[in-house]
């Protein structure tokens, strides 16, 4: 827990552990007996009332995208995370190599391999959890690549 560690933000070091344990503590009860609906809507007001009072706050790089699940109501991963977040960081490390031995002047391959990068965990779960084969009783799934994502996917073989 990050309280319980005494750091605060990046490089900064809490100057009060125990009430900033006790801040996580009361939250951690907030989303336990009230869920995160409610710690959503408490954690906008304090965000609200902090800019209104001229707290300065970290930027926080956000999307309009909402998760419609609640975190506590997510289903289990249907495999090992850790096995597979390595699978991944193999697969990328492959493609990578790839990419950069068949570089040559007259051959510009290098910005092929952020493309794959950046959807390495979309391909990976999909290929694990998802994506049917052509023997799988209601047939199997067609999947187009992007083709610069192609040294990720040849990666894989």
């Amino acid at each position: 827990m990050v309280a319980d560690q005494g750091i605060v933000g990046a490089g900064s070091v809490d100057s009060d552990p125990e009430e900033t344990a006790e801040w996580v503590e009361s939250f951690d009860q907030l989303v336990d007996v009230r869920g995160s609906e409610r710690a959503r809507e408490v954690l906008g007001r304090l965000l609200a009332r902090a800019g209104g009072r001229s707290v300065g706050l970290p930027s926080v790089v956000t999307t309009d995208y909402v998760n419609t699940i609640p975190v506590d109501e997510e289903p289990e991963f249907p495999g090992d995370e850790e096995i597979e977040r390595k699978f991944r960081a193999w697969m990328r490390w492959n493609a990578a190599v790839m990419v950069h031995r068949s570089q040559r002047p007259e051959i510009g391959v290098g910005g092929h391999i952020s493309t794959y990068a950046g959807a390495a965990t979309l391909y990976e779960v999909g290929f694990n959890h998802f994506f049917k084969g052509k023997d799988h009783p209601s047939g199997g799934d067609q999947v187009f690549f992007q083709g610069h994502a192609s040294p990720g996917m040849y990666a894989r073989a």
